[in-house]
């Protein structure tokens, strides 16, 4: 077999856990390689804590997973993978590890013996905080309550299955001497919010962030990595969240040199309008921004401004004050900043008030920390992109309009003047010194993690006019996206990232593509679905919440017919609780409220999985045609657009999934590898991506980094229902967009798409040929997608 292309021409994402480990995988292979992908894109390798089923809490970076099958797994399946002509990409965690000390022997050192440790470096721990001692956030209630379950082992603390190192010649110490004398404080676990004094992922205290911008910590910990890359066993990297560094450009850059240029990606956000910045040597991002653009072609703009009026007068006024995105986004920030985020708020407060208390600049002394504070929180919560990334980037992060608003928050218009100090130190105003340093690069991390937790943790679960719209990286306040908007992505795509990722379902996807496209079509039926749902809810009680309600009928619309009733239920009603815990309104992780969750269980129950759930149901059924024409639509857009694309385990078919863990569940393979679906026949869908898989394998260069994008416009009554594109002048797709709206306006009509130059195939129906102008019904007679070869002249 030839060796697999430096550059994959597609990738398929395979979901590793102990019950999906590296030899069920290496027996996959057969039937992976034979949907013609280039490369295996593997969930992290590294071990983890034990059990974990998704492997981003790694506990030791210089060894493969033993629970997966370990160094030598890996190593067959790559082999494995070889002979079939595939190579692997894996992803990698640099910003964090696990937080669990008798599984981290890191950690372990560093608790035992404290800032001197050679691996004290390794973390980002604030030791001047909390007396020098390192505070765990493990205890199930105060100190006082849970005394008497610690126990000394040895020269081990032991608090039920939690172990901890005691500092040499401390474990004969009566208890409170003896907490007192180590680098480390258990606590009660509601601590961790307003107390914590080290660096975690996101708000999960689970997970201390890492000193990745240290060169030392960097070589330490993709050692193993680096040695699997030279070594041959893989081939190319994703990054996790390369947000939370301190450095992401410079750690990019050192990744870059080390991996000698390997094909690498980032798990980058991108907001509306924002690009990738240009000076990272990366192929580009993981694909949400593919994710986004692709979605709102299926969606009707007009239809979702209908659809949102309908929401307001179905939640109102239960909503988060009356569905306002912006609004909403606001509100999530700020209850994030001072709850779940408390700790880093905390952080980056002292950092600016030690800097301008010892700053030699007159203009930056006498700020008081709540006036700094005040105005860091109301600069943060403006930010409409994940972070900046230097003092030139942040002036088109923190504008000026951002801190005009900001200074009106205070009573006092002298204490105002924070907001300028703040915005100054950002611009780098202040000189660029450790210290400045330092206060931008917390800014950053914190407002990485605000802007996760504030739009994707909290606001999707709280503005749910249109559940496919809150998706990673979206824009649920205006998704839709055009031909023309598409198109310009697209070309920009080729032109500067052509080897980027790209990707319609992920693990971390709120709902996989083909819940999504279902989805999507009430933007073109928005009066339709409010009377059915008035229907259906009619009677049915109780309701806990009208926004609540909303989505939930909208979940069970989404997900359809799936499995057995009993199943379906408990994915939905375990969905809809993760939702309300998100959403923060009634109920959450920390605070939960079983009064309220019982209701909402109850009402899954009795409603959308019970009697009154079939007017939804048949409302989807009988919308299925214009959701087959999504779900092929997206699909083949996706696989034949510019960029790499990814599939998520199990998508080739027609793949339903709800929000993790319901969409990390092992894949299905048969004994053979071969899909596993009994009956030896395949979806359209299936149909479809192998039919564009194949036609990417043969013809690299039509797709590849050297290709070109050409827009290809329909004419006519019903033009702007055709999306289409040429590939290099030799290949092109066209579908169906809008699919119920164009039968409701009475059908493709006299709408034609001219075709470049020559004569077409069409690859999935041998002996349809093209050319020149050819009529869109005829076009689409058999189906909503079209994909077609150019002919040999």
């Amino acid at each position: 077999m030839p060796p697999a292309p430096a550059v994959p021409t597609a990738t398929y994402r395979l979901q590793l856990q102990p019950d999906f480990p590296f030899s069920a995988a290496t027996t996959a292979v057969p039937h992976l390689a034979a949907l013609n992908i280039s490369h295996l894109h593997l969930s992290p390798v590294l071990e983890a804590v034990p059990g974990s089923r998704h492997g981003y809490d790694v506990v030791d970076p210089t060894r493969v997973r033993e629970e997966l099958g370990g160094e030598e797994g890996l190593r067959e399946l790559s082999r494995t993978a070889r002979d079939h002509g595939l190579g692997l990409i894996l992803d990698i965690v640099p910003n964090h590890m696990a937080m669990s000390p008798r599984h981290n022997p890191a950690l372990w050192e560093v608790l035992r013996d404290g800032p001197s440790s050679p691996r004290a470096r390794w973390f980002d721990i604030d030791w001047e905080a909390q007396g020098g001692q390192v505070l765990l956030p493990v205890l199930g209630g105060p100190l006082g309550e849970e005394a008497d379950r610690l126990k000394v082992d040895g020269d081990v603390l032991r608090y039920h299955d939690h172990a901890f190192p005691l500092r040499e010649g401390t474990a004969g110490l009566p208890l409170p001497r003896l907490l007192d004398a180590q680098w480390y404080r258990p606590v009660w676990w509601r601590l961790a919010r307003t107390e914590l004094n080290y660096r975690r992922f996101f708000s999960i205290s689970e997970l201390i962030g890492v000193r990745v911008e240290d060169p030392e910590v960097f070589a330490a910990t993709h050692a193993k990595i680096l040695e699997l890359l030279h070594e041959g066993v893989v081939d190319g990297l994703r990054v996790d969240h390369p947000d939370g560094l301190a450095d992401p450009g410079g750690y990019l850059r050192r990744l870059h040199e080390a991996t000698g240029g390997r094909w690498t990606v980032v798990e980058k956000i991108l907001a509306d309008g924002e690009g990738l910045p240009a000076s990272w040597p990366v192929a580009g991002t993981t694909g949400y921004d593919a994710l986004r653009h692709v979605d709102g072609l299926f969606m009707d703009p007009a239809g979702f401004g209908e659809l949102l009026d309908r929401y307001r007068a179905f939640a109102a006024p239960q909503t988060d004050r009356g569905g306002d995105w912006d609004a909403t986004v606001r509100r999530a920030a700020y209850k994030v900043l001072t709850h779940e985020l408390a700790a880093e708020s905390d952080r980056l407060t002292r950092v600016a008030a030690r800097l301008c208390a010892t700053s030699p600049e007159t203009a930056l002394r006498d700020r008081a920390p709540w006036a700094l504070r005040t105005a860091l929180t109301e600069l943060l919560v403006r930010l409409e992109v994940y972070r900046p990334y230097s003092p030139e980037d942040a002036a088109t992060v923190v504008t000026e309009e951002a801190a005009a608003e900001a200074r009106r928050a205070f009573a006092v218009p002298e204490e105002a003047g924070a907001v300028d100090v703040v915005r100054d130190l950002l611009l780098g105003r202040y000189g660029d010194g450790p210290a400045q340093a330092e206060f931008r690069t917390r800014f950053a991390q914190t407002a990485s993690a605000l802007r996760a937790k504030s739009v994707e943790d909290t606001a999707f679960y709280r503005y749910v006019p249109l559940l496919s719209a809150t998706e990673v990286g979206g824009e649920p306040g205006d998704p839709a996206v055009g031909p023309d908007r598409f198109h310009a992505y697209c070309a920009r795509v080729q032109r500067d990232w052509p080897a980027t990722g790209t990707v319609l379902s992920t693990h971390d996807a709120k709902r996989s593509a083909d819940v999504r496209a279902a989805l999507h079509v009430l933007t073109e039926c928005p009066g339709r679905w409010a009377d059915v749902l008035a229907e259906a809810s009619r009677g049915v009680e109780p309701v806990p919440d009208g926004q609540l309600a909303w989505a939930a009928w909208q979940t069970v619309f989404g997900l359809g017919p799936a499995g057995d009733e009993r199943a379906r239920e408990e994915r939905v009603r375990e969905a809809l609780l993760k939702h309300v815990r998100e959403a923060g309104l009634f109920t959450s992780w920390t605070e939960q409220e079983p009064p309220y969750e019982e209701a909402v269980a109850r009402f899954v129950a009795a409603g959308p999985c019970g009697v009154p759930g079939r007017k939804v149901a048949e409302l989807r059924e009988a919308l299925e045609p214009h959701i087959r024409a999504n779900v092929l639509g997206a699909a083949l857009v996706h696989l034949t657009m510019p960029g790499v694309p990814d599939l998520y385990q199990g998508t080739e078919r027609e793949h339903r999934a709800l929000v993790d863990p319901d969409n990390r569940t092992p894949p299905r393979f048969g004994e053979n590898g071969d899909g596993g679906d009994g009956g030896g026949g395949r979806s359209e869908k299936e149909a479809v991506t192998r039919a564009a898989l194949a036609l990417r394998a043969r013809r690299p260069e039509v797709f590849g980094t050297s290709a070109s994008y050409e827009p290809l416009a329909a004419v006519g009554p019903a033009a702007d229902h055709c999306l289409a594109f040429a590939r290099s002048g030799e290949v092109v797709t066209a579908v169906t967009r809008l699919s119920l709206r164009l039968a409701e306006s009475g059908g493709w009509r006299d709408t034609r798409l001219p075709l470049p130059r020559g004569r077409w195939a069409d690859v999935r129906e041998p002996g349809r040929e093209f050319e020149r102008e050819v009529r869109a019904a005829e076009l689409f007679a058999a189906s909503p997608v079209v994909l077609l070869e150019r002919l040999p002249e």
